[in-house]
């Protein structure tokens, strides 16, 4: 997710912006905003790359991936760099913190999907610290959404004044859902969706088929294009989808985790109240979509979905809950060919 050694970028969308923030961005402290799945995190990390390298004549606005602070960077091990993200993504990214064990109760219990006020305090204890090369120091926070309520309090002194040479990248997809004292103390940077060409172009690099067809389940985000197909999620499995619901075959979904289920049974629905509005789909295949107009029984579908999507942590016997979310799937997706197929009467007005 940073600049490796041959200077190549981890992503090839992310070189505007990078440009753009080296060449403007003053500050010490910036808010990266952007949909998931388009590339806050690395875009963050490349940021934070750049400002720590120490190359002498950096090409092309970018870390030059091969000084010593760019190896460390690489090696997830620079003395400067701190990535304070929740302890879900710390495992799922190799970014541990220093206080992280794997071994022990610690180990055991379900890891956070929160920064805590204790990681907060560690991250402001790090930046009164001298830099250890010379450069300064960057701290990356991902997502800025993972703050509770007293991490978040507890860092603005920071984000307000850091020590000297400290800079603070804070990422996330909706800055409204940040309190307002934080976002004040922030400039701020979008981080827009690459253009579908160039994608498109990435995605079929990675090995990825049809990739039209997984952005476009994916809203146009090719991180989260290649999530899916990494997930096993091809153009022709998803595709397939609406009719294996239309005709309650769970079977389909066999594997997929909960909330990429919700995920997609929303995404279905949507496309079905837009073809019953006589709409486009969106995310799935027009043509493949079951046409009609039963809006009672897509929009029942549409609350149990999100019911079950707010209470993702719930453990739910999966195989059950996902047969009863396809069985009412097949209902309303049932009930709306029916309205479509059935013949349309004709009024006629008398006159007196």
């Amino acid at each position: 997710m940073v600049v490796d050694a041959a200077g190549t970028l981890p992503l090839p969308w992310l070189a505007e912006p990078l440009a753009a923030a080296l060449a403007t961005h003053r500050g010490h402290a910036l808010l990266v905003h952007g949909a998931a799945g388009v590339g806050a995190l690395p875009f963050a990390l490349v940021l934070a790359q750049a400002w720590l390298c120490e190359d002498t004549a950096p090409v092309a606005a970018r870390p030059c991936g091969h000084c010593g602070s760019c190896r460390l960077v690489q090696s997830h091990v620079h003395p400067d760099l701190l990535v304070l993200l929740p302890e879900t993504l710390r495992r799922a990214h190799g970014w541990p913190l220093a206080d992280d064990k794997d071994e022990g109760e610690d180990a055991k219990r379900k890891p956070s999907r929160q920064i805590r006020i204790n990681e907060v305090r560690s991250l402001i204890d790090w930046a009164t610290r001298t830099s250890a090369r010379g450069r300064g120091k960057v701290a990356v926070l991902h997502p800025a959404e993972a703050l509770n309520a007293q991490s978040a309090n507890a860092l603005l002194k920071t984000l307000e004044e850091p020590p000297a040479g400290t800079r603070l990248v804070l990422t996330a997809g909706d800055p409204a859902l940040l309190l307002p004292t934080v976002r004040s103390r922030c400039q701020r940077l979008r981080l827009a969706a690459p253009a579908p060409e160039v994608a498109a172009r990435w995605l079929l690099a990675q090995g990825v088929a049809q990739p039209e067809v997984l952005l476009a389940a994916s809203s146009g985000r090719p991180l989260d294009a290649l999530a899916l197909a990494q997930a096993g999620i091809d153009a022709e499995a998803w595709s397939a989808l609406p009719a294996a619901v239309a005709g309650g075959r769970a079977a389909a979904l066999a594997g997929w985790p909960v909330p990429q289920v919700v995920d997609a049974l929303q995404k279905l629905c949507h496309d079905a109240m837009a073809r019953a509005c006589g709409g486009p789909a969106l995310y799935f295949p027009t043509d493949r979509v079951p046409a009609g107009s039963s809006g009672p029984a897509l929009a029942s579908w549409s609350r149990e979905l999100a019911r079950i999507a707010r209470q993702e942590d719930h453990p739910w016997q999966e195989a059950l809950m996902i047969d009863a979310l396809v069985s009412l799937g097949r209902l309303a997706l049932a009930a709306a060919a029916q309205r479509s197929a059935a013949p349309r009467r004709s009024f006629v007005t008398l006159e007196p």
